[in-house]
């Protein structure tokens, strides 16, 4: 009796520990206000504390995958997050912590999704061969930008601006046509593009070449040169009245539409590659620079800069998630 009674409750026990749930592996929570995302020829990097420590983003290729390289387009929309690069498309749907591989055999440039992608699934993505888009993350539809590379891309509605190694297109009907192009622009490899955030009542827009900077008021049927001639203009932002410039000799400002510029590039080394100001439209104070050299920080809209780590790294492409939305309470 004994003895069976010893088997039973070794039998038991054994049963409870093979029901015992293995332990699930931790993932910590993504605190977006502290997140930056950043690309290299290399691959994706990630800092979760506003700069302070980089690492590399792991799960972007999975066995037998190509990995993503030259990463250049990274557009975060929230728990969504798209990244492109040579090796198609990877998409996160849960703030970068895990991704799936789209259209391997495309070489992607940049990526614009519908600011409103409930009511309008399309995804525009700029490939070396022209301007493509998706309905459903599945198949790769062409448009009437074709035969030129697609390096940037801006969609204020209903228009569609893109830029391209041959200049400027601009569409009005989601890329299905597009609208005659524009006098007194080179038909050259545009690196940068800004339009202003009141597009349909202020169609102003800036180009940035490897020699200059072009200006239109008139949605792109016309433009004239905007100053910083001789300088490679790698990107554009335009805040308010300040215009920023990241050039091949630091961050430039405008505060009169470029007519003339002054340069910020006390503390900053290196070729500017892409600018990113991650509080707004709160703050502008804050900005990130992307260089040859890494990645740098200015507290003071660029009078000052300081290192912010990737030291040696040739920084592509930097961006961050947006704002949370206000909530807006009625006053009692």
């Amino acid at each position: 009796m004994r003895l069976r009674a010893t088997l039973a409750f070794l039998a038991s026990a054994t049963g409870a520990l093979a029901q015992t749930p293995s332990p699930q592996p931790t993932v910590e929570p993504v605190v977006t206000s502290l997140t930056l995302f950043a690309g290299t020829p290399e691959t994706l990097w990630r800092t979760k504390d506003w700069g302070s420590t980089w690492e590399r983003v792991l799960g972007l290729a999975k066995q037998k995958q190509q990995p993503l390289t030259d990463v250049r387009a990274i557009f975060p929309t929230g728990p969504r997050v798209y990244v492109g690069g040579i090796g198609g498309l990877a998409v996160s749907d849960d703030f970068g912590v895990n991704w799936t591989r789209l259209f391997e055999g495309e070489t992607v440039l940049c990526v614009l999704p519908s600011r409103y992608p409930q009511a309008d699934p399309t995804v525009f993505l700029g490939t070396p061969r022209g301007l493509l888009k998706t309905l459903d993350g599945v198949t790769l539809l062409g448009t009437a930008v074709q035969g030129a590379p697609v390096r940037r891309l801006e969609w204020p509605g209903p228009a569609l601006v893109v830029a391209t190694d041959r200049g400027v297109f601009v569409s009005s009907d989601a890329a299905k046509s597009l609208l005659p192009q524009g006098k007194g622009l080179p038909a050259a490899e545009v690196r940068a593009l800004v339009v202003s955030n009141f597009y349909q009542v202020d169609p102003v827009m800036f180009a940035g070449f490897q020699g200059g900077l072009y200006r239109s008021s008139d949605g792109g049927e016309t433009w004239t040169l905007a100053g910083l001639a001789g300088q490679e203009v790698n990107d554009l932002a335009w805040l308010g009245p300040i215009l920023y410039a990241a050039t091949d000799a630091g961050v430039q400002r405008s505060e009169d539409l470029g007519k003339t510029w002054t340069p910020l590039t006390l503390g900053l080394i290196g070729r500017v590659n892409r600018l990113l100001f991650p509080l707004l439209p709160d703050s502008g104070a804050v900005v990130f620079a992307a260089t040859d050299h890494g990645v740098y920080r200015s507290e003071d809209a660029g009078l000052n800069w300081r290192f912010s780590g990737m030291k040696g790294e040739n920084v592509i492409a930097i961006a961050t998630f947006p704002p949370p939305e206000r909530v807006m309470r009625p006053r009692r």
